[in-house]
C-alpha cells in the first residue's frame, strides 16, 4: 500500500539564547490512504511541533533543520510559501488543539467554512453557503441551516470542535492531521468526536495523523502507533501489537501508569519528568528515567532496531551486540 504521507529523518530545532536546541530528532513514518497513525507521548515530547512542521506552520524561533516530508510525491519542505498555501487546508486538513482559538470570534461559523471553500476555489457565494450547511450536517451539528449564522462563542466546546473538523474536511483532503482533538472536552463528547473522525476517515478515505497523549484514544482509533519521547520516536508498529506487547521501557511505563481495572490498585507512575528543551540528556534521552538502563544508554543514541518487519524500537535492550 503506497503512502499518502512519507516523513523521513525530520529534525526541528529552536534557536534559544544558549544556542540551537533540537526538539524533533530524525523522525520517520508513513501513513497510507484510509490508515490512522497515532502519535503518542507525554506533553513536551515534540508531537505538536512535528505536526506543525509537516504543514509548515512552525513559527520562529523553531525551524526544520533536515529531513523530507513527501506528500503525493512532492517534498513539502521544498515548496514556496505560495505553493504550500495551495496544499494546506485543501489537500491536507488540520484540526487544532483548542477550537476557541482556532476559530475567529468575529465571523460566523458559516462564513469561516465558506472561506475555506472560496480560498481554494471549491465554491463561492450561495454555493459555498449551501456547502457549509452540508458540512455542518456531516459533522452532526443539529439545525445546521440556522446554526450557520452563529458565532463561535454561541457554541459548546464539542460543537466548536465539530466546526473545526468541518473546515478541515471542506475541500476533501487526502490527509487529516488532528492535534489533540479531544483536549478539554468531557468524556462523552470525546467519544462523539472520535466516532466522528472515524466516520470521516471511512467516508472520505482519509489518511489521518492523530496526535494524543491518551493511549485509550490510540487503542480505539489508530491502526499504527508511534510512541514519541523527547523528540524521538522510540517505538513504532501496529497498534494492537504495541499495546499488547510493548518493547520499549517508556511504552511499558506509559501502559503501567494507566488506572488499573482492579479497584484500589495503586498507580505505577514513571519516575521523573520529560526533560526541558535544550536540556536533553546525552545518549538515550529516556535513560535517566529508565529502570532497565545499562552501560551504553547514557553514551550513545540507540538505533531503531527492527524486531519484526512491521515493528521498530529505539532501545539498546534490542541490540544483540550491546554488553549488559
Amino acid at each position: 500500500m503506497s503512502a499518502v504521507l512519507s516523513v523521513r529523518d525530520l529534525s526541528v530545532a529552536f534557536d534559544l539564547p544558549a544556542g540551537a536546541a533540537t526538539a524533533v530528532d530524525q523522525v520517520s513514518f508513513d501513513i497510507a490512504a484510509g490508515q490512522t497513525l497515532g502519535l503518542v507521548g507525554e506533553s513536551g515530547s515534540g508531537k505538536s511541533v512535528t505536526a506543525l512542521s509537516l504543514v509548515r506552520l512552525l513559527r520562529a524561533p523553531g525551524r526544520v533543520t533536515s529531513g523530507q516530508v513527501s506528500f503525493g510525491g512532492t517534498n513539502l519542505l521544498a515548496l514556496s510559501e505560495r505553493e504550500m498555501r495551495a496544499v494546506r487546508g485543501a489537500s491536507i486538513g488540520f484540526v487544532f488543539q483548542e477550537p476557541m482559538t482556532a476559530l475567529d470570534p468575529v465571523y460566523t461559523i458559516g462564513a469561516q467554512i465558506a472561506e475555506a471553500l472560496t480560498v481554494h476555489g471549491v465554491a463561492r457565494g450561495q454555493a459555498a453557503r449551501d456547502r457549509a450547511v452540508e458540512l455542518l450536517e456531516a459533522v452532526r451539528i443539529p439545525n445546521a441551516a440556522s446554526r450557520i449564522s452563529d458565532y463561535p462563542h454561541q457554541l459548546s466546546g464539542g460543537m466548536r470542535q465539530r466546526v473545526c473538523i468541518a473546515i478541515a474536511i471542506a475541500c476533501r483532503p487526502a490527509l487529516l492531521i488532528a492535534d489533540e482533538p479531544t483536549t478539554a472536552l468531557d468524556v462523552t463528547i470525546q467519544a462523539e468526536i472520535l466516532d466522528l473522525l472515524r466516520e470521516m476517515r471511512q467516508t472520505l478515505g482519509l489518511a489521518m495523523l492523530l496526535i494524543t497523549h491518551d493511549l485509550g484514544v490510540v487503542a480505539e482509533t489508530a491502526d499504527q502507533v508511534a510512541v514519541m519521547y523527547a523528540g524521538r520516536i522510540v517505538e513504532h508498529g501496529p497498534v494492537r501489537e504495541v499495546l499488547r506487547e510493548p518493547q520499549h521501557p517508556y511504552t511499558r511505563g506509559l501502559l503501567a501508569s494507566l488506572p488499573a481495572a482492579a479497584r484500589g490498585a495503586a498507580l505505577q507512575p514513571i519516575a521523573g519528568t520529560v526533560p526541558m528543551l535544550g536540556a536533553f540528556p546525552k545518549g538515550c534521552t529516556f535513560h535517566p528515567r529508565c529502570p532497565q538502563r545499562f552501560a551504553p544508554c547514557d553514551q550513545a543514541i540507540p538505533a531503531a532496531f527492527h524486531t519484526t518487519p512491521d515493528r521498530s524500537v529505539r532501545c539498546f535492550l534490542h541490540d544483540t551486540h550491546a554488553a549488559r
